[in-house]
C-alpha cells in the first residue's frame, strides 16, 4: 500500500490502496457515494483529494487506451478537485484544465529533482508535454494524463445549474523506476533512465505527489479567479514546453482519418493548430498526435 506522508500533509484527503481497477474510477465512485466529499475550503482555494494505488488492474488512458503500470516502479495517482461547473463545461476554457495538469506534473517532477539534487544524464533529457496529455522525455513517453468530470452528489440532478460545482479527476501515471527491459512499448521511457541520483521509489512518488497537490491548488485557484486571463498566460507558457510545436506530426482521429502537417501552437481554447502542406491551418481538438 502506498506510503504518502508528505502528500497526506498537503491534501485534504488521501486514499491509498494496494490495488484497484483504476484510481480515476475509484475516485469517481467515492465522490458519487459521498466518501470523498470535496467540501469547499475556508480560504477559497480548491480542495484536493488524492487516490493512489500500487497496482491498477484496468488503468485507462485517453480515447479508450489502456495504461500499463508496474508496482514499485510506476506511480498511479488521481487528484480530485472541486471546480465551478461553468468553467469545467465551457468549451472555450476547459481544454486548459488538461494543460494545467501537464504543467503541474512538469513542475512537480522538476521540483522534486532539484530538491534531491538529481541531474539529467544528458542535456537534451528535458521534460516536455506532448499535446494533449503525455509527459515526454527525450522524445519518449514518460507518463500520461487523463481528466474526467464527475458530478457531485448534491448537484447530480442539477444539469442546468451553471452556478453549481462539479469535480474534475486528474489521473497521472508516471514511469519513475522502470528499467529498460520493463518498458511496455518501444515509445515509452522511465525517469531513472535519464536522471541519476534519484531517491528510492517510495520517497520519489510521495515527493512528486505532494508537489502535484500544491501545484493543482495554486494553478487552479488562479484559473478560477481569472480564467480568460490565465488561459492567455498558459498559452504563452506552453510555447516553451510543447514537444510537438514546430514538428511535422500526424493526427489520428477516432473515426480512423488522419491529418499531417506542422504543429504550429495552441489556439485560445487549448486546441492544437496543425498547418498542412497547402498552408491551411486546421484546428485539432480530439486526436492522438505522433511525430513523423
Amino acid at each position: 500500500m502506498p506510503q504518502l506522508p508528505r502528500t497526506n500533509d498537503a491534501a485534504e484527503q488521501v486514499v491509498a490502496v494496494a490495488e484497484t481497477d483504476s484510481t480515476n474510477a475509484l475516485a469517481a465512485r467515492m465522490i458519487a457515494d459521498g466518501t470523498m466529499p470535496l467540501a469547499p475550503t475556508q480560504d477559497g482555494t480548491p480542495a484536493i483529494a488524492v487516490v493512489a494505488a500500487d497496482r491498477q488492474t484496468a488503468g485507462r488512458g485517453r480515447n479508450g487506451h489502456t495504461w500499463v503500470s508496474q508496482p514499485g516502479r510506476s506511480s498511479t495517482i488521481s487528484y480530485a478537485v472541486r471546480l465551478p461547473r461553468a468553467i469545467a463545461t465551457d468549451g472555450a476554457l476547459n481544454g486548459w484544465l488538461q494543460m494545467i495538469a501537464g504543467l503541474v506534473t512538469l513542475d512537480a517532477l522538476n521540483g522534486t529533482m532539484r530538491e534531491f539534487g538529481a541531474e539529467p544524464d544528458h542535456p537534451d533529457s528535458l521534460l516536455e508535454l506532448k499535446w494533449p496529455n503525455d509527459i515526454f522525455c527525450h522524445g519518449l513517453k514518460l507518463g500520461g494524463l487523463l481528466s474526467e468530470l464527475v458530478l457531485l452528489p448534491e448537484t447530480a440532478g442539477a444539469d442546468g445549474d451553471a452556478d453549481g460545482d462539479v469535480a474534475i479527476v486528474f489521473g497521472v501515471g508516471l514511469n519513475l523506476m522502470l528499467g529498460a527491459c520493463r518498458l511496455p512499448t518501444p515509445q515509452s521511457t522511465s525517469l531513472q533512465l535519464h536522471v541519476h541520483d534519484l531517491p528510492a521509489f517510495g520517497e520519489l512518488r510521495d515527493a512528486v505527489a505532494a508537489r502535484e497537490v500544491a501545484g493543482f491548488r495554486e494553478r487552479l485557484a488562479k484559473f478560477v479567479a481569472d480564467p480568460h486571463g490565465q488561459a492567455e498566460l498558459l498559452r504563452e507558457e506552453m510555447k516553451t514546453v510543447c514537444w510537438a510545436r514546430g514538428r511535422q506530426v500526424e493526427a489520428h482521429f477516432t473515426d480512423g482519418s488522419t491529418l499531417t502537417g506542422e504543429a504550429i501552437g495552441l489556439n485560445e481554447d487549448a486546441s492544437l493548430i496543425l498547418r498542412t502542406p497547402d498552408g491551411i491551418d486546421h484546428t485539432v481538438r480530439t486526436a492522438d498526435v505522433g511525430v513523423l
